[in-house]
């Protein structure tokens, strides 16, 4: 996760809203409060709405941004016609991994499933393999997880509402490097040992930088080689920051372009994000474009890096799925893979619940929010298929390379980013979206309902 947390509301077509701006206050140790406006850490952005759901039209007219609900979405993305066919994800668990979790997340997703008409999911277990959670402190940067975890459930539950959801929980909060990963690692193998998802959604990145080589992330990707033996699909969030990504202290940027692990890995389908244009009822206005917050001012009040993470690996050559695309990639392991809806101008109406927040509705963004749904659609595939698909890189570019139905190209748009820090401004130049793949979106978005039965087939 990377980006901006950020809570506002104002007064106007939504009922009961009040003039408020707050923010997490994590990395200054701060609780949210009314005085901070903005906070950079490994997170979401985050708009506070109000209590009750709100419409598309109540999001434009109170913040200048569209906002969408699971409706809008599963249209969108053509799910409605694999319902029709049975196909929503039926015996098949999704899992995913967040540090912390959230104290409210059962609460919050049956609220968000009564609001909007979905059913619970046949099956949400919680498990902690690495390890007991601590007590939940809304100071500290368990918030800004609880704001992931509750994101993760409801919107991969939103697009696979018969799929189970297996929460992992691990006790050591992701941050850049190291840090974090041995527990996540345990826990996923502990998932792969056990068998007990088919996919497994990760919403988190860390800068491949911030990594003291190659050797550190060789010692950690085991699990995907063991989710490959296994049949598991592992996907990953490409970042949040387009071109550039985190430092070390999460305060600070990269003034050159850098990449995300384990989007970066190839055992792994990197997920980047598109800008969605909707209407009230979830048809298309308009093409699906690179999604690129950090020039809106409704998003930020100064332009700050909030945009489809993507780029080369410096720790990974190109590997053999990406020799299709040598003429974009050169000789490294490009990302992302594919991408799916992740902006804040267009974000997912997600209801949060835990201490420390106006309990509500809230329009959050990021590749967070891809990730989630994309794990939604692998299984459906899943389910279609029969079996689980595991590792599909390869068959996402032999579809592209055929120009089949479900991947659909997005040719608008980049992942460049501006941000001032030390008393400069910085532009990290990006990737522009290309005819066939490009390194903002990938190949490029998808039809679920073709993209489903393509990869089943395949």
């Amino acid at each position: 996760m990377s980006g901006i947390v950020r809570k506002v509301a104002i007064a106007g077509a939504v009922a009961g809203l009040v003039l408020a701006v707050a923010s997490v206050g994590a990395l200054a140790g701060t609780k949210p409060n009314s005085h901070t406006k903005w906070i950079n850490w490994k997170g979401l952005q985050a708009h506070f709405v109000s209590a009750q759901p709100p419409t598309t039209a109540d999001c434009e007219a109170d913040f200048g941004i569209a906002c969408y609900a699971p409706f809008q979405i599963q249209n969108a993305y053509d799910l409605n016609t694999l319902y029709g066919q049975g196909l929503d994800g039926t015996g098949q668990t999704i899992a995913i991994v967040d540090s912390f979790g959230s104290p409210t997340i059962e609460a919050d997703l049956a609220q968000f499933d009564s609001d909007f008409g979905l059913p619970a999911p046949p099956n949400f277990n919680i498990i902690t393999p690495a390890g007991p959670i601590p007590p939940f402190d809304p100071n500290s940067d368990m918030f800004n997880w609880a704001v992931e975890t509750s994101l993760d459930v409801e919107w991969a539950h939103s697009v696979a509402p018969g799929a189970n959801i297996l929460l992992v929980e691990t006790p050591v909060s992701e941050t850049e490097g190291l840090h974090g990963f041995p527990d996540i690692m345990r826990s996923e193998n502990y998932v792969i040992s056990n068998r007990l998802a088919s996919v497994i959604s990760q919403s988190f990145a860390a800068t491949e930088k911030t990594f003291s080589g190659k050797g550190v992330i060789n010692g950690l990707r085991g699990t995907y080689v063991r989710a490959k033996q296994a049949g598991i699909t592992v996907l990953a969030g490409s970042g949040d920051a387009g071109a550039t990504g985190f430092k070390h202290d999460l305060t600070r940027y990269y003034t050159q372009q850098v990449t995300q692990w384990p989007a970066s890995d190839p055992l792994v389908t990197g997920v980047g994000g598109t800008q969605l244009h909707l209407d009230a009822d979830g048809n298309r206005t308009a093409a699906d474009n690179v999604w690129n917050d950090t020039y809106n001012p409704n998003v930020n009040a100064v332009p700050a890096p909030a945009a489809s993470g993507g780029g080369e690996s410096i720790f990974f050559a190109r590997p053999s799925f990406q020799r299709s695309v040598a003429d974009v990639v050169g000789s490294r392991r490009g990302v992302p893979d594919i991408s799916m809806s992740a902006a804040v101008d267009g974000g997912a109406i997600t209801y949060l619940g835990f201490p420390g927040l106006p309990p509500g509705y809230y329009i959050v963004g990021g590749t967070s929010w891809a990730t989630p749904m994309f794990a939604g659609v692998v299984s459906i595939a899943d389910q279609a298929a029969g079996h689980s698909l595991g590792w599909i890189n390869p068959a996402l570019y032999n579809l592209s390379q055929k120009h089949a139905a479900g991947i659909v190209d997005v040719t608008s748009g980049n992942n460049t980013v501006t941000f001032t820090q030390d008393n400069q401004t910085f532009t990290v130049q990006g990737f522009d979206a290309l005819p066939g793949y490009d390194l903002s979106t990938g190949v490029g978005t998808l039809d679920a309902a073709a993209l489903v039965n393509e990869l089943a087939g395949s």
